[in-house]
C-alpha cells in the first residue's frame, strides 16, 4: 500500500512539473530508444543472414583439393570413378552430392542469343534446395544417367530468349566449348522446366544486381563432359543422420583417394560460415549498443540533478513528514521510487519510440524486423535501475535531513 502511495506521489510530481520532468526524461528516452533501435536492427540483420544461409543450405559443405601453394593440380583431380566411390562409401551420410559443375553456355533462339550461367545438377537437387518450378519439372536421375539434352531455364532467361515464360516443350540451341579445344559446339536442348529465382531481401538492401537473369540447370553429366573429365570441387548436402565425425572421415578418405595429404583437403561448411557471421554481427551489435548506452549515464546524471533540486524545493515537506512520524527509510523510499518512476516512464517512451522507428523503417523497406520482447523488458528494468542508482544520493540526502532544520526552511 505504501508503495502505491509513493508511486502516486511520484506521478503527481511529474504531472505538476511536466516540462521539467520531460527534459529530465529526455536523456533516458534518447538512450533507451537508441539501444532498442540498434539491437533490433542487429537482430534483424542476423535473421536475414540466417535466412540467406538457409537458402544455400545449412547442411551443405563444399570440399576441394588444393595444395598450400594455392594451385589446383590435374593429378589430384577427382575422376568420375572416384566420385562414384565417394558416393557409395558415404551413402548413409550424404543426402545429395554433385561435383559443383558449372559453366557459361550461349542460348540461341532465332536471331536472339543470350549468355547463360549453367549449373549441373543430379536428380534430387530440388529435395535439398528450394527450386520454385513454375512450369514443367526439374532435372531428374534419368536426365543425368542418360546424359539427355534437357534444360531448365530461369523465368527471366526464358523471357529474354522467347519473350515468354511459357516455353516448356520448346527447343533451345545451345553453344558451348568443345572438350578438345576444336571450337564451339552447337546442340539442341529440350526445355523441360521453368523456375523462378527471386532476389533475396538482403541482396536488395545491399544493392546487389538482379542475379536471376541468365540462369539454367542442366544434367551434371553433360557439363562434366563440356568442361573436363574430372573435378576438384565436391558439393555435399549431409543427411539428418550423418555421423558427427563425418568431416574428419571424409577428409582422410578423400586424401587417400587423390594421393594427397589431409591438410590439402579444404572443406567449407555453410553452418560454420553462418556461425562466424552471426557471431561477428552479434558482437558488433553489442558493441554499438554499448556505445549508445553511454547516453543512459547522461540521462541518469540529469535525473540525479533534478532530484537534488526537488529535495531542496521540498525541504519543508520532508520536515513535516518526519515531524508526523515518517521514518528515515520512508523518506528514502519515497524519493527513490520517484526517481525510478521518472526513469521508467522515460524508458517506456524511449523503448516504444525505438521499436516504432525500427518497425516503420522495416515497413518502408519491406523487411520483417525483429523486435524481441525480452529486449524491451530488459530496457524497462534497466531504466528503472538507472533511476534508482542515480536517485540514491538525493534520496539519502532527503532522508538524513534534520526535521527541525527542515521545518524552519523557507
Amino acid at each position: 500500500m505504501l508503495l502505491w502511495e509513493n508511486m502516486k506521489l511520484a506521478l503527481t510530481a511529474i504531472r505538476v512539473n511536466k516540462m521539467r520532468s520531460f527534459l529530465t526524461m529526455l536523456g533516458m528516452i534518447i538512450g533507451i530508444s537508441s539501444v532498442i533501435a540498434i539491437v533490433s536492427i542487429g537482430d534483424t540483420m542476423r535473421e536475414m543472414f540466417v535466412k540467406e544461409y538457409e537458402g544455400v543450405g545449412l547442411n551443405r559443405m563444399v570440399c576441394y583439393v588444393m595444395k598450400f601453394d594455392g594451385y589446383y593440380y590435374y593429378s589430384e583431380m577427382i575422376t568420375s570413378d572416384q566420385f562414384e566411390q565417394i558416393e557409395t562409401t558415404f551413402a548413409d551420410d550424404i543426402a545429395y552430392i554433385d561435383t559443383a559443375q558449372g559453366g557459361k553456355i550461349t542460348g540461341m533462339n532465332g536471331r536472339k542469343s543470350y549468355e547463360i550461367r549453367a549449373t549441373g545438377v543430379r536428380g534430387g537437387y530440388d529435395k535439398v534446395q528450394t527450386v520454385d518450378i513454375i512450369a514443367g519439372r526439374m532435372i531428374t536421375d534419368k536426365d543425368y544417367q542418360g546424359k539427355k539434352n534437357n534444360i531448365v531455364l530461369e523465368e527471366a532467361t526464358a523471357i529474354e530468349l522467347f519473350d515468354t515464360a511459357d516455353v516448356v516443350g520448346k527447343t533451345l540451341k545451345v553453344k558451348y566449348p568443345s572438350t578438345n579445344n576444336s571450337g564451339d559446339m552447337v546442340d539442341n536442348f529440350n526445355i523441360v522446366g521453368v523456375y523462378r529465382n527471386s532476389q533475396s531481401t538482403l541482396m536488395k538492401l545491399l544493392g546487389g544486381s538482379d542475379n536471376s537473369r541468365g540462369l539454367a540447370y542442366l544434367p551434371e553429366s553433360i557439363l562434366y563432359d563440356i568442361n573436363i573429365s574430372g573435378a576438384w570441387d565436391i558439393n555435399i548436402y549431409l543427411s539428418e543422420n550423418a555421423s558427427s565425425n563425418f568431416q574428419t572421415k571424409f577428409t582422410n578418405y578423400l586424401a587417400r583417394l587423390t594421393n594427397s595429404e589431409p591438410e590439402d583437403i579444404r572443406i567449407n561448411s555453410v553452418r560454420e560460415e553462418m556461425g562466424a557471421v552471426d557471431s561477428m554481427l552479434g558482437t558488433l551489435s553489442i558493441a554499438v549498443g554499448a556505445i549508445a548506452a553511454i547516453s543512459l549515464i547522461v540521462g541518469g546524471i540529469g535525473i540525479m540533478n533534478i532530484m537534488l533540486v526537488s529535495v531542496t524545493e521540498r525541504t519543508r515537506e520532508i520536515g513535516i513528514r518526519k515531524a508526523l512520524g515518517a521514518r528515515t527509510g520512508d523518506v528514502l523510499t519515497q524519493f527513490l521510487i520517484e526517481s525510478a518512476v521518472i526513469s521508467l516512464v522515460g524508458g517506456i517512451i524511449g523503448a516504444s519510440l525505438g521499436a516504432g522507428v525500427v518497425i516503420a523503417g522495416g515497413m518502408a523497406l519491406g523487411v520483417d524486423v525483429v523486435v524481441k520482447p525480452s529486449v524491451m523488458l530488459l530496457a524497462f528494468a534497466f531504466s528503472a535501475l538507472v533511476g534508482i542508482f542515480f536517485g540514491l544520493y538525493p534520496a539519502r540526502k532527503a532522508a538524513k535531513s534534520d526535521p527541525i532544520t527542515a521545518l524552519r526552511y523557507e
